[in-house]
């Protein structure tokens, strides 16, 4: 439910997806402290990190942060300064593209030229002065017609874990700041290629990591889910009219659970894409400022070890700590005092009632163990 109904005059708004169950950084992120509220990589968590780099874009009552009833309650304490923010917890988890469709028609409602841009709550931007940069390129370009933009990452590796954009001809640049920024059409999306077509497409030079940030405009959004989701679509129709009324709750209980769980990825990119690259109206920009989604333990360790320990890439939190011929390793143990002897490419995390430990690469399968832990019965540790 919302801190108070929403009265909307912005050119642009933000969508903030913070849902999750908390099972890739076990056992520090559990179903209700998943990883958006976590400080993984400083003082500030992912998802006040997320809203502090976009509140320079914004006008007051322009965040709308759609999570679920296990974390509303500790985002919106660590949110509680961000001005008018909307904060809505989903009766039940349905993927992206309801989440994202539900908070265009209840924006449409009031002013449906804003644009609105869906970014991920739990995802690292190293470079934020860039990354605005491109922002209000994208928000030029999703307010000049029925255009749709995605941030496409230029890839540094065969990535397995990421879906892939293929990109087409080039487009009219966007003008900004002085700076022409380029822009592709979109060709069509591809969700997590095997590793030998991950390998083909970095090699190819055509394709880019899909970023999970989108803009469009609300009519544009509602409109692309009239068409391609025509049974989800009245169902949040009626949400957004509930809203701001003694009824919301209820309606949405009811009927939210009642939309079909899938991504905006294909309910609404795959079948625009179709149309063909002059068609349908997709962009492509560059999301060439030091993106990271900060996926596995791995990834945490890589993104703090450049900037830390370069000689013997180790990142150890702890009370204090003692490293003799190590080299590679992740420990958090901020209560411990640690010592590293002969060991490489480690990773331990101990929290009050769980010890992690695997390896950097043994690290993408940390999930799995939520999934033991449940057939367990160990409820509490998930």
């Amino acid at each position: 439910m919302s801190k108070e109904t929403i009265k909307l005059k912005p050119s642009f708004a933000a969508v903030i997806l913070a849902g999750g169950s908390g099972t890739r950084f076990w056992p520090r992120s559990r179903k209700a402290r998943a990883k958006q509220v976590l400080a993984l990589d400083g003082e500030r968590t992912m998802i006040q990190q997320t809203v502090a780099r976009l509140e320079d874009m914004m006008p007051e009552h322009a965040v709308w942060v759609i999570t679920n009833s296990l974390l509303a309650d500790t985002i919106d304490k660590q949110l509680n300064a961000v001005p008018g923010m909307v904060l809505l917890h989903e009766p039940e988890a349905r993927n992206t593209a309801p989440a994202c469709a539900l908070a265009a028609f209840l924006i449409e409602r009031q002013a449906p030229e804003t644009v609105i841009g869906v970014f991920p709550s739990d995802h690292t931007i190293g470079n934020v002065a860039r990354f605005q940069m491109i922002l209000r390129a994208s928000i030029k370009l999703a307010a000049a017609g029925p255009n749709v933009v995605v941030l496409g990452v230029p890839p540094t590796r065969p990535e397995t874990g990421y879906g892939y954009i293929e990109l087409g001809g080039a487009a009219q640049a966007v003008t900004v700041g002085g700076e022409a920024i380029p822009v592709r059409h979109v060709r069509r999306f591809t969700e997590k290629p095997d590793a030998h077509r991950a390998r083909a497409f970095v090699r190819g030079g055509n394709y880019v990591w899909n970023s999970g940030m989108f803009l469009w405009s609300a009519r544009t959004l509602a409109n692309a889910i009239r068409e391609h989701s025509p049974a989800m679509a009245p169902l949040l129709e009626k949400i957004a009219t509930a809203y701001g009324t003694p009824e919301f709750d209820a309606v949405f209980a009811e009927l939210y659970p009642q939309c079909e769980s899938i991504s905006i990825d294909y309910a609404v990119l795959e079948p625009m894409s179709a149309k063909g690259e002059t068609e349908s109206h997709l962009y492509c920009l560059p999301a060439d400022f030091a993106w990271n989604d900060l996926g596995s333990w791995a990834a945490l360790h890589e993104f703090i070890a450049e900037n830390t320990d370069p000689e013997n890439n180790n990142v150890v939190q702890a009370g204090f700590n003692v490293q003799i011929n190590s080299s590679g390793c992740y420990v958090y143990a901020p209560e411990r005092t640690v010592a590293l002897v002969g060991v490489k490419d480690i990773v331990v995390v101990e929290t009050e009632d769980a010890i992690l430990v695997t390896t950097r690469e043994g690290s993408q399968e940390v999930g799995k163990v939520v999934g033991e832990l449940k057939k367990a019965g160990k409820l509490d540790l998930v």
